[in-house]
């Protein structure tokens, strides 16, 4: 597992030149560091990987100011955009000072139109708008699925059987001829009733180990050999079956006091769950004077929803603080927003923990995450942030996803980062989440851009639940 380094731990000289963008220097500086002084071996890891994350947060600011402008002028034609400035100071068009140039985040041009609520009133003015295919979806299940559980009285319910077939694929020439590569793939956790009946039907690889289900980032592991001039791709197929569960905790559950079984799910987690001074002020104007713990939860769920709205992020392992990271920018993806979520949940003496996988549903299939909390006398309880209010007027389905969640979940995570099993060596690509993979050679880690993964998902049955 690789911690990311925290700015107090850096030596002076060398976090200046990083703040000011100078990467290169802070790189050579580090590299520097490390070679003059006797260093604990974690410290010198950390140091190592300040380095590696410069390197990433390059790949991921890569547009210049030209780029960016041609970009925003065919997603908006006609619309005169004149000095970006304005879109930077209020954090809805991501950049950098990178080697004393500004430099824009890939997905920036798009996300303009997510984040700044100017913006995107006037494209959704002037351009017809796609429907919207997910917001339709789970506004036509969510009372399906509520509807089914008061029927036959149980919360698991809206049956649902998949069948996947993963793939990773490394670059030709990414690794030498010859040399073995190690693979990391996502497989399912087990031990969760909403999710049953796992069974792994193929491999690429004829050897193969399975992570125990204990494993709170649980995986299928293969290596094999690299060819010349030829990808090396590993794949492996298995199916299962997932159910929608539904509990009404408004009506029903209470937040207990914690115990000592839950005391580690109200504390921070450094780095990215910690209850700064920034933490504190918004929880207090989120909540009030608000007593009821479960009514807390539908605070905090609102405003994020109300405030956070989605956009494409920054690779994890580049940022040093994902919940306040989330606060300062006001946008986040699906796991950017669960952090913030659970930062206050826990601050508010909630407990809330991590989880995440894939949203297989059948109008989109992309990484997900979410988390759970606990609530007496259902246990931990499926939230979901990222998916938000439901647009209707019937409260059980307006807060759906507090508490409940559809059968198109697919966990693969318990928590985040969390060693890989068997233990990776090398830095992970994502040292957060894991839904993608890792993969690494004798010669080191490789990065996202020297890999493809794939996903292929099919519905074997209980396709009547979507009619």
């Amino acid at each position: 597992m690789t911690t990311l380094i925290s700015a107090q731990n850096i030596p002076e000289e060398i976090q200046k030149a990083i703040d000011s963008g100078e990467y290169t220097r802070a790189q050579k500086m580090i590299s520097e560091y490390v070679s003059d002084n006797k260093l604990p071996d974690s410290e010198k890891e950390a140091l190592l990987f300040e380095s590696e994350r410069l390197e990433r947060i390059r790949k991921d600011f890569t547009k210049n100011r030209d780029q960016i402008l041609t970009e925003l002028e065919k997603m908006l034609p006609g619309f005169s955009f004149g000095d970006l400035e304005k879109y930077e100071r209020d954090k809805s068009l991501e950049m950098k000072i990178i080697e004393g140039k500004k430099k824009y985040f890939k997905n920036a041009a798009a996300n303009l139109f997510r984040t700044n609520k100017q913006m995107k009133k006037l494209k959704d003015e002037r351009l017809d708008q796609p429907t919207d295919r997910l917001k339709d979806f789970k506004k036509a299940i969510v009372p399906k699925i509520i509807a089914e559980s008061k029927a036959a009285e149980k919360k698991l319910v809206y049956e649902e059987n998949f069948k996947i077939i993963y793939t990773l694929t490394v670059k030709p020439n990414a690794v030498p001829a010859g040399e073995i590569v190690k693979c990391w793939l996502p497989y399912p956790k087990e031990n969760h009733s909403r999710q049953q009946r796992l069974k792994l039907l193929s491999t690429s690889e004829e050897k193969y180990i399975i992570a125990p289900d204990s494993v709170l980032q649980r995986t299928i592991y293969m290596k094999k050999k690299v060819k010349k001039d030829s990808a090396t791709k590993f794949t492996f197929e298995y199916e299962f079956t997932a159910f929608a569960e539904y509990n009404d905790i408004f009506s029903k559950g209470i937040i207990p006091t914690v115990d000592a079984k839950l005391s580690e799910y109200v504390k921070e987690r450094p780095p990215h769950i910690v209850f700064t001074d920034e933490i504190k002020a918004l929880s207090a104007k989120i909540i009030g004077d608000e007593t009821n713990p479960l009514e807390k939860v539908k605070k905090i769920f609102t405003w994020i929803h109300d405030n956070i709205p989605w956009a494409s992020a920054l690779e994890y392992s580049t940022i040093q603080n994902i919940s306040a990271y989330c606060l300062e920018n006001l946008h986040g993806d699906c796991g950017i927003k669960t952090l913030l979520f659970m930062t206050l949940c826990r601050y508010n003496g909630i407990p809330a923990k991590w989880q995440s996988g894939w949203m297989l549903h059948p109008v989109e299939v992309n990484l997900h995450d979410w988390c759970e909390i606990y609530v007496q006398p259902f246990g931990w309880v499926p939230v979901d942030q990222s998916f938000g209010l439901i647009n209707s007027e019937n409260e059980k389905e307006k807060y759906f996803y507090i508490g409940n969640t559809d059968p198109y979940h697919l966990i693969i995570n318990d928590d985040y980062s969390r060693p890989l099993f068997p233990v990776k060596i090398f830095p992970r690509s994502e040292t957060v989440d894991f839904q993608r993979g890792e993969v690494e050679w004798k010669g080191g880690n490789l990065y996202f851009d020297q890999w493809n993964y794939h996903l292929d998902v099919s519905y074997s049955k209980g396709k009547e639940n979507e009619k």
